[in-house]
């Protein structure tokens, strides 16, 4: 047995005899892998943050939405198994989850709902509720110039704002550093972008006015990332370990460091090839937390529950923010959303990075929520959305995905309203 596995193994005894169920009503889809249902994990910060209306499920619907998402489940991923796993809930109860392959491929260390897996910028729906909790503490003000907490940084007109809405101008890290000469044998860390970008601004091409129109950056969340630790006094991993993970019971949830590197599943692309690790792969901010399905529907919880984060943080988050291009898509503070004509919202991100995909999928009013990860890259995962017209049939979902843009496919350049 590999020391991974037998990592796991002790850690999967460990959790199964002393954590206890906490969902209530749930129903979960043996995985396709043939693995038996795993026991439920328990946290008492979940029940004092929701309080579960009772009766509002009854079995008739449980079953039958159970059975619609089932039906999708087999149809998607039929010819394009899932190397990851995947949870629907409403207000809380799980009424479908599953899990198939293995976090090794070839492997016999089975995906179960205890398995992290890196959900790449899913992990800014965390950095930006970090930076906009700091903001309720009066430790940060948003519409601040991101210069009056780093003087160094010489982009006139950046806010953390337009940082947290993707509208600051910056040029995107992955490709500048490159172009600029990076020693790709030296893994990169936040500081080294912020350097690069003070200090090479002269050669540093793409830079535009702030505000003026949305273009997604990666660049933007290692700064905020970089905000975090200077306002905690704690690097970012440690913060959102104390901030999030510990307190909503999310047991299986870590930003990566190096410390992290033999229990963090590595990722493959379509034909199971694996992706090497690169000299990207220490950033934070703007991906690197690894999770489970279980754990996110944890911080969905937390974040309706209203007693994490006030109704007007919540409300300045969810606010569409790019409105120079006509259509459905739309960008808040750290969240993707579809704004349709009526009104209707549905918030969601999407992460890509190396061959590790997720979907996170928040119908707010509806109390649905629609989680897929996985760690070999699988396009179907993006396809999550139809899922949505089970809970309100009259939402038109337009379908997208993620586009690939050279080294970082999570890179998306297209302009969203």
């Amino acid at each position: 047995m590999s020391r991974l596995s037998t990592f796991l193994s002790k850690k999967l005894n460990f959790c199964f005899a002393f954590l206890t169920l906490s969902f209530p009503s749930a129903y979960l889809c043996v995985s396709c892998n043939g693995s038996s249902p795993q026991k439920k994990d328990h946290h008492p910060a979940l029940g004092q943050l929701l309080q579960f209306k009772q009766g509002l499920i009854d079995k008739t619907d449980s079953a039958r939405i159970h059975n619609e998402v089932k039906a999708w489940y087999d149809s998607e991923f039929r010819y394009a198994p899932l190397n990851g796993g995947m949870l629907v809930a409403l207000n809380g109860q799980i009424l479908f989850e599953t899990y198939n392959g293995t976090g090794h491929i070839p492997g016999t260390d089975s995906i179960n709902a205890f398995t992290p897996t890196h959900i790449a910028s899913v992990s800014k729906t965390f950095t930006a509720m970090a930076v906009l909790k700091l903001a309720e503490e009066n430790k940060i003000n948003i519409d601040s110039p991101y210069s009056s907490y780093f003087p160094d940084f010489n982009y006139a007109g950046v806010t953390v704002k337009t940082l947290l809405n993707h509208r600051s101008g910056l040029p995107n890290y992955l490709y500048f550093m490159d172009k600029l000469g990076w020693d790709k044998k030296k893994f990169m860390t936040n500081q080294d972008v912020f350097n690069w970008l003070v200090e090479k601004k002269n050669q540093i091409k793409g830079i535009a006015a702030p505000d003026k129109h949305f273009t997604y950056c990666n660049t933007n969340y290692a700064l905020l990332a970089l905000l975090i630790e200077k306002i905690s006094g704690k690097p970012y991993p440690e913060f959102m370990r104390d901030f999030v993970f510990q307190p909503l019971g999310m047991n299986n949830s870590f930003v990566f460091t190096p410390a992290d590197t033999n229990r963090a599943n590595p990722s493959y692309d379509w034909s199971g090839k694996i992706y090497p690790f690169t000299d990207l792969d220490l950033v934070y901010g703007d991906k690197n937390i690894y999770t489970t399905c279980r754990d996110l529907l944890k911080w969905d919880i937390a974040l309706r529950s209203g007693k994490y984060f006030s109704d007007s943080t919540l409300k300045a988050a969810y606010t569409p923010y790019s409105q120079e291009h006509p259509g459905v898509h739309n960008y808040g503070l750290g969240w993707r959303m579809n704004v349709y004509p009526d009104g209707s919202k549905l918030i969601f991100h999407n992460g890509w990075w190396h061959g590790n995909n997720a979907s996170f999928i928040r119908m707010i009013p509806e109390g649905a929520t629609i989680i897929l990860t996985g760690n070999k890259y699988n396009r179907n995962i993006y396809h999550a959305k139809q899922l949505t017209a089970i809970f309100n049939s009259n939402m038109n979902v337009v379908q997208e995905e993620e586009s690939v843009s050279g080294e970082n496919p999570d890179d998306t350049s297209v302009k969203q309203k």
